[in-house]
């Protein structure tokens, strides 16, 4: 089984926060992004869909036809800070911009994953 790369709520809070306030670096952005990833994994487990962050990470998720080479049936390519403003709920998935092909590509239903502090839903999956 691969390592988690969940933060702690404390570290992710501090990620966001240099996220919010413009003075991220690559490291926040990746850290974000595996984060956010990993809770998209486990909120929606599978290997139907994957789920591409270049260049950081991507993840296969959603129960359905498992492939094992080449591309998978349903693909969804974004960027790190599209990907960060989807999962804590800053932009709907309709307004981002996403490349996504195939059956179940609409992610939409899955998000936030962790939205900001005060919205109307409640962060799931966040580490200890």
């Amino acid at each position: 089984m691969a390592r988690s790369r969940l933060l702690t709520a404390e570290a992710f809070a501090e990620v966001c926060a240099r996220i919010d306030a413009g003075t991220a670096e690559r490291a926040d952005l990746k850290q974000a992004t595996w984060h956010l990833l990993e809770l998209l994994a486990v909120k929606a487990p599978g290997n139907s869909v994957e789920v591409r962050v270049p260049p950081f990470a991507a993840v296969q998720v959603i129960a359905g036809a498992r492939h094992k080479r080449g591309t998978p049936p349903a693909v969804v390519e974004l960027d790190a800070a599209t990907w960060i403003a989807l999962a804590r709920g800053d932009i709907a998935w309709a307004d981002a911009r996403v490349n996504a092909s195939g059956e179940r590509s609409d992610l939409s239903a899955l998000l936030p994953l962790a939205p900001r502090a005060g919205a109307d839903s409640t962060p799931t999956g966040v580490g200890p």
